[in-house]
């Protein structure tokens, strides 16, 4: 007897040791992985004044910002542009155009770096460890990461080529004094102008990456009807999903609104503007217009298409549960037909068998919604139901809460989406129909 006592501590204390080490391992896959991408993207941060997390920070980013997107492009329009019009340049386009851009530019540099400084990199990622931290999903975070200078660059390159090549035409018929002069003022107002559009942009797609971050919870909660577990744990994950969308909501709908209502405001102006001038508008005097419009709309885009999918995903979770509950039920009446006494439960159910389903019945195309913020309450433990009731009211809690991105009570989906982007784009359009011309007089 007591040396198979032994023989049992020995076991437990090496499984003991073997889950240490599997717990160590997973902590060296995250740092290795997970944190390298989020060690870089906190740095591009930090460069472009982000993370705000002192009093001399605060005041280097928005001096920077300042001197950079307003100083410097106010400075040159004063002493180096013409206060007349001509046919290469209209000062009013210039100072308008300006104001929305340094507008969108500020606002976004304001809400990330406020919500940066609130919680840090992490946690308003969501991938810190208090937030349910997967490790089997670090190669997701990490690609979705990449992604993010990926989708950046992507839509600021061309914009930045468009941007400079207006430049140059600009300065071969109007140039600003001696050559070295005109080129100093097209590489600064080009570096103004990048440097603005970097910051617009950069709130968007992390907006753009939160959201895709919560995509991949989704999809992971799908997979988990695979399993074995009991529906209380279902419904407890989803709700833990459903209070992080909430979170993201809380935290981006003013973002969101006013990015909204700057960008279609600019888009407004700049249609009056071009439509009540008399002059001529051509690619020189009027370009500005055009690509301010391009990336303002990018901008609203992206987001945009971020809450509508990581709403049309949380949807789609209904959809699956609704056939896992189904093919479950159907599943177990036949066991139950076919054996001739079946197991009773204490009150008189049916037990029903766990049914795994491939792995292949669950991957489809979801759908995405929105939920308003709602405090994260633990379910209670009720052991008095049948497998059959819980798997129903499972399915009926999924229905009446769809999750998704949420402002202010409106869910962000599809149909939304597609009123305010065909909104936006009409507006562009014009936009670029007046500007983006080539007169033959």
């Amino acid at each position: 007897m007591a040396f198979s006592e032994q023989q049992q501590e020995a076991t437990l204390s090496s499984s003991q040791a073997r889950l240490l080490e599997i717990r160590e391992e997973e902590e060296y896959s995250y740092d290795t992985h997970v944190s390298k991408s989020l060690n870089r993207l906190e740095t591009f941060l930090k460069i472009f004044g982000f993370c705000q997390n002192s009093i001399f920070t605060i005041l280097l980013s928005w001096l920077s910002f300042l001197l950079v997107a307003v100083a410097l492009p106010l400075f040159i329009f004063h002493y180096f542009y013409s206060s007349t019009p001509n046919m290469y340049e209209i000062k009013s386009f210039e100072l308008e155009i300006l104001a929305f851009q340094s507008l969108v530019a500020a606002f976004s540099l304001l809400c990330i770096s406020h919500n940066l400084r609130k919680y840090g990199v992490r946690k308003f990622l969501f991938v810190d460890r208090s937030h349910g931290h997967c490790t089997q999903l670090d190669s997701e975070y990490a690609k979705k990461i990449n992604d993010f200078f990926y989708l950046l660059a992507v839509w600021l390159l061309p914009c930045l080529l468009v941007k400079t090549a207006r430049e140059g035409i600009r300065l071969v018929y109007l140039p600003q004094g001696p050559l070295w002069q005109s080129i100093a003022i097209l590489i600064a107002l080009t570096i103004s102008w990048t440097y603005s559009s970097v910051i617009f942009l950069s709130g968007c797609t992390l907006f753009n990456l939160v959201c895709n971050f919560q995509v991949i919870r989704f999809d992971n909660y799908g997979k988990l009807l695979e399993k074995d577990l009991d529906v209380s744990e279902y419904i407890e994950e989803h709700i833990r999903l459903t209070h992080y969308m909430s979170k993201i909501s809380h935290r981006f709908r003013i973002f969101f609104v006013f990015e909204l209502l700057v960008v279609t405001a600019s888009l407004f102006v700049a249609l009056v503007e071009t439509t009540g001038n008399h002059g001529l508008i051509n690619l020189i005097n009027g370009a500005d217009f055009g690509v301010t419009a391009i990336v303002e709309l990018v901008g609203l885009v992206i987001c945009l298409h971020a809450a509508t999918r990581v709403s049309h995903r949380a949807q789609g979770i209904v959809s699956v549960a609704t056939r896992w509950h189904s093919m479950a039920t159907c599943a177990s009446n036949e066991t139950s037909s076919s054996a001739s006494q079946a197991p009773i439960s204490g009150n008189g159910d049916f037990m029903e068998a766990s049914v795994p389903l491939s792995s292949d019945f669950f991957h489809h195309t979801y759908s995405e919604s929105d939920l308003e913020a709602v405090d994260y309450v633990p379910i209670p433990t009720n052991t008095a139901l049948s497998t059959y009731q819980k798997r129903q009211s499972f399915v009926m809690y999924l229905m009446a809460n769809p999750g998704g991105f949420t402002v202010f009570g409106w869910r962000i989906d599809r149909a939304l989406v597609n009123t305010i982007f065909f909104l936006e784009v009409s507006l562009a359009m014009f936009v670029l129909g007046k500007t983006i011309t080539f007169p033959s007089q």
